[in-house]
C-alpha cells in the first residue's frame, strides 16, 4: 500500500462503514418520517440527488440535537478495531452524514480523527442540513466525496453506499461492502470486500 515508499492515504466512508448500522438511518427511524425517508431513497439518482434527499429527510426531524444526540450514543456501534484502525493509519473520514453527530460518537469512543462532513441546523420545524460541496461533480453531476479527495493523486478507499459511489471510481483500491460491493461488482469494477477493520488493516500491511 505505497507510492513511491509513501503509505497511500486512507479515506473512509462513516455510516454504515465506520458504524455498523448507518446512524442517519436510525436517526430517521426514531425521530424523523420513515414514510418520507422510504419514498426519497427511492427517488436517489432519478429525480433528486442524494443532498436534496438527504436535505428532504432531515427536515422530518424536530427533535432538540441534544436529545437525538443522546439517544445516538446509546445505539451506534463502530465497526470492529475501528479505533485501532485510526491510530495507525490515520484515515480521512468522509461523510455524506453531519459533524454534530458524528463528532459525539468518536469523543465517546476517545478517537481522534480527520473528519470531513456536512452541518446541520437542528430547527425545531425540522433540521436544516448545510453541505460542503455545491459544485457538481464533472464525472456524476451531483456534489460528492470527490470534492474532499480533489488533493490526493492516489488513495485508498472504504466504503459501503449510494454516497460513495462516485468517490470509489477514482481510488486506487477500493475496500467495498453492502450496496457499494453490489454497485461496484454490477458495474464490473475491481474491490476488495470488507467486514470489519481488524481484516482491512491486516489486509493493507499484507
Amino acid at each position: 500500500m505505497s507510492v513511491t515508499g509513501k503509505t497511500m492515504p486512507v479515506v473512509v466512508d462513516w455510516d454504515g462503514t465506520a458504524t455498523e448500522r448507518d446512524t442517519l438511518h436510525m436517526l430517521i427511524e426514531r425521530f424523523g418520517d420513515l414514510e418520507v425517508f422510504h419514498a426519497l431513497e427511492e427517488a436517489i439518482g432519478r429525480r433528486l440527488t442524494l443532498h436534496e434527499v438527504i436535505a428532504a429527510e432531515m427536515r422530518t426531524v424536530r427533535v432538540p440535537l441534544d436529545e437525538a444526540v443522546a439517544w445516538l450514543l446509546e445505539r451506534v456501534r463502530l465497526r470492529r478495531g475501528f479505533a485501532g484502525f485510526v491510530a495507525r493509519h490515520d484515515p480521512l473520514v468522509v461523510s455524506a452524514g453531519f459533524h454534530e453527530l458524528i463528532e459525539p460518537v468518536l469523543a465517546r469512543e476517545g478517537i481522534v480523527a480527520r473528519v470531513v462532513a456536512n452541518r446541520v441546523d437542528p430547527r425545531p420545524e425540522g433540521w436544516e442540513a448545510s453541505f460542503r460541496a455545491a459544485e457538481p461533480c464533472e464525472v456524476c453531476g451531483e456534489p460528492c466525496k470527490r470534492h474532499s479527495v480533489r488533493d490526493l493523486d492516489r488513495f485508498v478507499f472504504v466504503g459501503d453506499g449510494v454516497s460513495d459511489r462516485c468517490v470509489a471510481l477514482a481510488a486506487d483500491r477500493v475496500f467495498a461492502r453492502a450496496g457499494l460491493a453490489d454497485w461496484l461488482g454490477a458495474q464490473g469494477v475491481a474491490y476488495e470486500p470488507f467486514e470489519d477493520f481488524v481484516r482491512l488493516g491486516a489486509d493493507l500491511a499484507g
